[in-house]
């Protein structure tokens, strides 16, 4: 038994260090914890899961710039993904708590899509998109004035303009959005939960260097004390 107090207490701290360090090292390259905390992503993700998300999926990111080190793949259409919120200070003047929050969506288009959608459906490279995960909690259906719109070219800046959710002009923008093709470097994201899903039918894209990782497991899932859920517990996430 070492009986030098000063010496064990030296090992201890640089064991609790080391620990941190490792622990700093996982969550900055390779896999963070995120908790759900709205319900735009209903059923597939429910308010009190907790998700493990991969930040090593995609590459190996610059945790500065956001920018991909040493690539492994790319996001694709279906993915599951956390980001940062695309804030604007001009529009978003409403919503400064949403500077630099996290949201979680799904990927609908990618890079060079032309993407649209038509009475709530999601149209891709012209192509109906089959979307079993999707839930519709309002049944009606807005009146389309942007129908002129579609085909033609348009400026996405004004169109995309981070208008609120109960707006009659974005309930418009919730069920009908003229075709757009996704710019190189960007994606268009959907929450599951459509008719209660702030997402790219309001503000647009998501810059690649912006994503965090991808969603791939629940690790935990509660809806208050003694709530556990524990079914969900340990489900991987497509």
């Amino acid at each position: 038994m070492d009986s030098n107090p000063k010496k064990s207490l030296s090992e201890t701290a640089q064991i609790l260090a080391l620990a941190i360090i490792s622990l700093l090292i996982v969550r900055t390259f390779f896999v963070q914890p995120f908790r759900i905390p709205t319900g735009s992503m209903l059923n597939t993700l429910q308010l009190g899961d907790q998700l493990l998300v991969s930040k090593i999926h995609y590459g190996l990111i610059n945790p500065v710039n956001g920018k991909v080190i040493i690539p492994i793949s790319t996001p694709m259409r279906g993915d599951i993904i956390v980001f940062e919120y695309p804030f604007n200070p001009r529009l978003d003047g409403n919503r400064v708590n949403l500077r630099d929050e996290d949201f979680v969506k799904r990927i609908l288009g990618i890079p060079g899509d032309t993407v649209e959608i038509r009475a709530k459906r999601v149209f891709v490279n012209d192509q109906p998109v089959h979307e079993p995960y999707v839930q519709f909690t309002q049944p009606n259906v807005a009146a389309n004035p942007n129908q002129s719109l579609i085909d033609q070219t348009f400026d996405l800046s004004k169109y995309f303009d981070h208008c609120e959710e109960s707006n009659p002009v974005c309930i418009i923008k919730r069920d009908w959005m003229p075709k757009i093709i996704v710019p190189p470097g960007k994606y268009f994201v959907l929450g599951d939960n459509r008719d209660e899903s702030y997402d790219s039918r309001y503000w647009g894209f998501v810059d690649q260097t912006s994503i965090k990782g991808k969603a791939f497991m629940i690790y935990w899932s509660w809806n208050g004390p003694g709530q556990i859920r524990w079914e969900r517990i340990g489900s991987s996430l497509r």
